[in-house]
């Protein structure tokens, strides 16, 4: 075995340009700026075509795969980015690419209306809001929910009555199936009220009390009496002092 050399032998140059290595290296350690951590941004959606390809006979099950990875972009190492601060002409468009995938899921169309559109972005909102129309007239009876969401958010967050009132007009058109409860119906009604036109409204609760399609006590007492009160007249002014 070979004789360990002690620390005396080796020459005073050495330990110097040692001592002097380990100090700058301590330095440029401390003089380096702290990593940053970047956003990616997400990218485009792909072809519809290409979607079928990677499914290998299975669109369900890549759909929710894709609905996993978009909503986790927002968690990306070392950073958490804001659901506003998202492109969301490319997350409607991932959106719309995994509804194509799996046409009977509703998770996308939750995720539009109750997460994605619940950022403190009108333009934002109205980018998902629009989407959720679309969609929604592909499959009126199973979608209405989303788009009944989107009345509230247009009716009180945005306050665009002209918006609420138009997919309050296509959820009375078009959700017409016998699952749709009897109240979406009726959402067009206190729209209308809301823009003024009280009078459209009189008739479409006298329609819908003389159609007979509504059987619940509660729903026709709670009816009856908002009529009654459209039908109210105002108080007159009281008489000017001479």
């Amino acid at each position: 075995m070979a004789e360990e050399r002690s620390l005396h032998s080796v020459p005073p140059s050495a330990l110097a340009i040692l001592i002097v290595g380990l100090c700058a290296q301590g330095l440029w350690h401390q003089l380096r700026p702290p990593p940053e951590a970047r956003a990616a941004a997400l990218p485009s959606p792909p072809s519809a075509g290409s979607l079928a390809l990677w499914a290998l006979g299975d669109p369900e099950a890549l759909a929710r795969l894709l609905m996993l990875w978009l909503q986790a972009h927002d968690n990306q190492p070392g950073i958490s980015l804001p659901f506003k601060d998202l492109d969301y002409d490319k997350v409607v468009g991932w959106l719309g690419r995994i509804l194509d995938l799996d046409p009977r899921a509703q998770y996308p169309l939750l995720a539009a209306a109750r997460l994605y559109g619940e950022v403190p972005d009108e333009a934002k909102q109205r980018v998902v809001l629009e989407f959720v129309y679309r969609r929604f007239l592909e499959d009126p009876d199973r979608r209405w929910p989303w788009l009944a969401h989107g009345v509230f958010v247009a009716r009180h967050r945005l306050h665009d009555q002209r918006m609420a009132l138009r997919f309050a007009e296509a959820l009375a058109r078009y959700a017409t199936g016998p699952e749709v409860p009897h109240w979406v119906q009726q959402m067009r009604i206190f729209v209308l009220a809301d823009v003024g036109d009280v009078e459209a409204a009189r008739l479409l609760i006298r329609a819908l009390l003389d159609s007979g399609r509504i059987t619940d006590p509660h729903e026709i007492r709670f009816l009856s009496e908002r009529l009654k009160s459209m039908q109210t007249p105002s108080p007159d002014p009281p008489p000017a002092r001479p």
